[in-house]
């Protein structure tokens, strides 16, 4: 990772004085913003590479596949100041050191699904790959939260090939169904509107819509393995087979190469 030098004081004139000895000059603030922005920028490039392998493998099973698992993909950057809040939050200390080693969710990709099995499809071609490094997971939807929250989360680490250096870099892949995503949509719509303090018939009735959305992803898998099942019946390549010329029954007897002859008994 790149190193960032420590930020000290620049002297000035009156800076030998009691008050003056933690002021901190304008250069300073400048230098610590760029070192700032240059950190947040290598997470940015993480997401670029995490949904470029995720677009090439959408792309590839357009193309090899009469089905594609991937519905869309989502990418969220942590904004500076959020950054600095969860580091403050959590009472981690506030250097870049500490928030590369502590805060591992400020690099976010989401990938959306149909099927409930196709998460861990998705899930194994991206841990699968050389590059990707999986560091923690967590399966919320073998083990849902209490409010109803489902998604598989990954927290991976990947190469980014800077001009100067190579970084490997987390990002938080966080995978999930379409009626999975459409509830925690809504949730965080309305935590975000009651701050949190959501009032206690509302968190009753998302988890109550947290089970009908469960009970829809059920349905929906049993579908989509009930006409798996069917289309392997249909096209089946026995159903093609030309039988006719066992029998000699084509059109033109000259072009049917003559067969072993079949005695039928006489009739009395």
């Amino acid at each position: 990772m790149n190193r960032v030098r420590a930020l000290q004081p620049t002297p000035g004139a009156h800076d030998h004085s009691p008050g003056n000895q933690d002021r901190v000059s304008i250069d300073d603030v400048r230098a610590l913003r760029e070192q700032f922005f240059d950190f947040m920028l290598g997470y940015k490039f993480a997401i670029d590479e995490i949904t470029t392998k995720i677009n090439i493998l959408r792309e590839d099973f357009n193309n090899t596949h009469e089905y594609n698992p991937i519905e869309h993909v989502g990418s969220r950057l942590k904004s500076p100041e959020s950054v600095l809040e969860k580091v403050q939050r959590k009472n981690y200390p506030m250097n870049l050191a500490s928030i590369r080693e502590n805060v591992l969710d400020i690099a976010g990709v989401r990938v959306v699904c149909s099927f409930i099995s196709d998460i861990a499809l998705i899930r194994d071609m991206l841990v699968g790959q050389e590059d990707i490094t999986l560091l923690e997971e967590r399966d919320y939807i073998t083990h849902r939260k209490p409010n109803g929250y489902q998604s598989l989360h990954l927290i991976v680490s990947i190469p980014v090939f800077r001009s100067n250096r190579t970084d490997r870099m987390p990002v938080e892949i966080q995978i999930r169904t379409i009626a999975m995503d459409f509830w925690a949509s809504l949730e965080h719509k309305i935590y975000y509107k009651y701050s949190g303090e959501v009032p206690s018939n509302l968190q009753s009735d998302l988890a109550q819509a947290a089970e009908v959305a469960a009970q829809l992803d059920e349905k929906m898998e049993a579908l989509h393995s009930q006409v798996d099942r069917t289309a392997d019946t249909q096209h089946s390549p026995l159903d093609s087979l030309d039988l006719s010329k066992l029998y000699g029954l084509t059109a033109d007897p000259a072009d049917t190469p003559p067969g072993p002859r079949i005695s039928r008994p006489r009739p009395r």
